[in-house]
C-alpha cells in the first residue's frame, strides 16, 4: 500500500490538475501497485484539502452502479466520491465549460436525507425512511487524470477514477421533488437531449435494481471509516445512462416525464 507522504503528494497533484485544467498521467501507470484502498485514501486526502480550503461537503455521489459499467472496469461493486458546495449549479443556468477538462453529463436521481443514515447493515427500507425527498439530477463528470495515456494507449482503471473523486465535478438539481413512497422509483425514466437531439435514455431500475440500494451500499461502505450520511445531504444515487460529452455551446435537457425536466448550457 502507498505510504502517507505519497498519498498526500498524489492528492496535491490532482488538486493542481483541477485548478490548471491539465490532467495528470494515469496513477495506475505512475504507481502500478496502487490498490482500491490506496485510491480511496488519496480521495480522502484530497477531500480533506478541499475542506481545509473552506469548501463545504454537501453530500456524496455513487458511480459505476450498472452491471455493464462494472464489467467494463473489472469490478463487482460501485464507487463513490464527495460533493462540495461549489459543484452545485442552478437548473437552467449557464455552466462555464472552461472550468472543466473533459466534461460529460449523466442523469440520475438524488436522495435528500431528512435524518442521519449510518451502516453497517443499512437496508433499502432504512434509506427510504431517512429520505426527505427524491429529485431529478444531472451529474457533471470530469477527469483530472488522463483518460488515455498518449505513449501506451492505456486507459484509466478503477484506481484512477476513485482517486479522482470518482470523476465527480458538478451537479444540477431540478424538476419535481417526490416523497420516497410517492412513485415507484425503479420505473422513473429520463431522456437526455443535447442540442435538441435525444442522445441517451434510461430507467432508474438499471441502478442496482433500485436507486436506493446504492445509497444503502454507500452508508455501509462509509461505516468502515466511521462516517455516516448526514441529514440534509444530497446523495446522487448513480446514473442510468451512458455519459454524454459536453462542449462549449452545448445545451442539455433531461426530461423525466411526470417528474419534470432539467436544463443547462455549457458556455
Amino acid at each position: 500500500m502507498l505510504d502517507e507522504p505519497t498519498i498526500r503528494v498524489i492528492a496535491r497533484r490532482l488538486d493542481a490538475a483541477e485548478q490548471t485544467r491539465v490532467p495528470v498521467r494515469q496513477l495506475s501507470l505512475t504507481h502500478p501497485g496502487m490498490t482500491v484502498e490506496d485510491a480511496y485514501a488519496v480521495q480522502r486526502a484530497w477531500t480533506a484539502m478541499k475542506l481545509a480550503e473552506g469548501r463545504r461537503l454537501i453530500g456524496r455521489k455513487i458511480g459505476l452502479t450498472s452491471r455493464a459499467m462494472q464489467q467494463a472496469v473489472n469490478i463487482t461493486e460501485p464507487d463513490y466520491g464527495a460533493l462540495f458546495d461549489d459543484m452545485a449549479f442552478a437548473d437552467g443556468t449557464d455552466i462555464p465549460a472552461g472550468r472543466f477538462i473533459a466534461p460529460r453529463v449523466e442523469v440520475e436521481l438524488a436522495f435528500v436525507l431528512s435524518r442521519r443514515l449510518q451502516g453497517p447493515g443499512c437496508t433499502l427500507d432504512d434509506v427510504l425512511a431517512a429520505t426527505e425527498h427524491i429529485t431529478p439530477a444531472l451529474e457533471i463528470l470530469d477527469s483530472r487524470v488522463e483518460m488515455t495515456d498518449a505513449d501506451t494507449g492505456h486507459t484509466r482503471t478503477i484506481v484512477d477514477t476513485i482517486a479522482d473523486n470518482a470523476a465527480d465535478a458538478g451537479l444540477v438539481l431540478g424538476g419535481r421533488t417526490v416523497g420516497p413512497d410517492e412513485v415507484d422509483l425503479r420505473w422513473v425514466a429520463a431522456l437526455l437531449e443535447r442540442n435538441g437531439t435525444i442522445e441517451e435514455s434510461g430507467v432508474a431500475a438499471a441502478v442496482l435494481n433500485h436507486p436506493g440500494h446504492g445509497v444503502a451500499w454507500l452508508a455501509d461502505k462509509l461505516a468502515g471509516h466511521g462516517v455516516a450520511l448526514e441529514a440534509g445531504q444530497v446523495i446522487l444515487s448513480g446514473s442510468f445512462i451512458r455519459a454524454v460529452w459536453a462542449r462549449a455551446g452545448d445545451s442539455f435537457r433531461a426530461d423525466y416525464g411526470p417528474l419534470g425536466s432539467i436544463t443547462c448550457r455549457f458556455v
